[in-house]
């Protein structure tokens, strides 16, 4: 192992030996895949970014555009990393993630929010292995899990961890889609792994099945239109043209995940803090539509649903009831339609106008 010195930072060229206790102490810790990229590996980001933000696809998310410099070139995040090593944590679904989507009075949860908070159990695998790495080769680390501004999915894809598919999602010969992924930068200079290249094909399941045509062409999507951005990222009344598409899904969207035929290679999650919470697997509306502001975050501790607070879930709960065609909800709802929140009223509204019209 040798040292060298540039720009007042200590760089370490680990031997290929080193690099395997590496990617072996990344399975240890419980990680499913890790592969090795440098931060000048997308130069095509940039400009990408910036096709995706003009054309508006990123709505309300403004975070995308306020920091489009850092999420479209790494090296500016942090110059001194020459290296990001990318880790995919499979949390595949114990369940078919899609057996609810044909019960109206149930709601549909995304898989990766039916189980603790994702980003607090990698954080801290991301950290041992960070600590790990300063042990074994010396040199800086800096770790990010999805709410930093970096462009995870095509490190990944530039790492060799797998390809962004069709539906813009990370896709791997290992686990499928079903992966959380995590990153460390450091100062090492590590041998970066190849990229991987797209194994899509002529397949069109992922943009085919989705509710609400958000897919503007293959690999191309418009957040705006999106099940996952909607009931997620999106504030306020959600457009009435999109409304019928979202269908039962009250938080998140798996649809495009799902149907997605590599994911005969995916694995149930290891960690058992990843396991569905039995009540988030097939609950019923009649149960959440009625959640306080305090049962709403005593029900969610430790949830990344309770990121969206309860004035937008609730709101998405009423979205799923209007499509339901159960008048039985009327008498659940109407007072949702003097609620504080515009969102939440306005929903209660649009919800009792359907399912009253559906008595005529």
């Amino acid at each position: 192992m040798s040292q060298v010195s540039r720009s007042q930072s200590i760089i370490v060229i680990l031997t290929s030996d080193l690099k395997s206790q590496l990617l072996a102490q990344a399975f240890f810790e419980g990680f499913s895949n890790a592969r090795i990229t440098t931060p000048t590996s997308i130069p095509q980001m940039p400009d990408n970014l910036d096709g995706f933000i003009q054309a508006g696809y990123h709505g309300q998310m403004r975070w995308l555009e306020d920091r489009k410099e850092w999420r479209g070139d790494p090296s500016k995040l942090w110059p001194d990393a020459r290296s990001v090593i990318m880790l995919a944590e499979s949390y595949g679904p114990q369940s078919d993630p899609m057996a609810t989507l044909e019960d109206p009075d149930l709601a549909t949860i995304s898989v990766y929010a039916r189980g603790k908070d994702y980003h607090d159990i990698v954080k801290k695998r991301l950290k041992r292995l960070a600590r790990w790495l300063v042990a074994a080769g010396g040199g800086e680390v800096k770790v990010f899990v999805d709410t930093a501004p970096i462009a995870e999915k095509p490190l990944a894809q530039a790492a060799g961890l797998g390809w962004q598919g069709k539906h813009t999602n990370v896709v791997s010969r290992v686990t499928g889609n079903w992966m959380f992924l995590g990153a460390i930068f450091t100062t090492l200079e590590l041998e970066p792994d190849p990229p991987e290249i797209d194994h899509c094909g002529n397949c069109s399941r992922c943009l085919d099945i989705c509710p609400t045509k958000a897919f503007v062409a293959p690999y191309k999507m418009d957040a705006r239109r999106c099940i996952s951005y909607l009931t997620i990222e999106h504030k306020g009344p959600v457009d009435i043209k999109l409304r019928e598409g979202m269908g039962n899904h009250i938080y998140g969207c798996d649809d495009c995940l799902s149907v997605c035929p590599w994911n005969k290679f995916a694995v149930e999650a290891s960690d058992i803090r990843y396991a569905a919470n039995e009540e988030l697997v097939a609950p019923k509306l009649a149960d959440l539509v009625g959640l306080t502001e305090r049962e709403f975050r005593k029900k969610f501790s430790g949830s990344p649903i309770k990121r969206i607070g309860r004035d937008r879930f609730v709101r998405n709960v009423l979205y799923a009831i209007g499509n339901s065609e159960n008048q039985d909800y009327l008498p659940l709802i109407s007072t949702l339609q003097l609620d504080p929140d515009p969102g939440v009223a306005d929903a209660a509204s649009w919800a009792t106008e359907r399912l009253s019209c559906a008595l005529d």
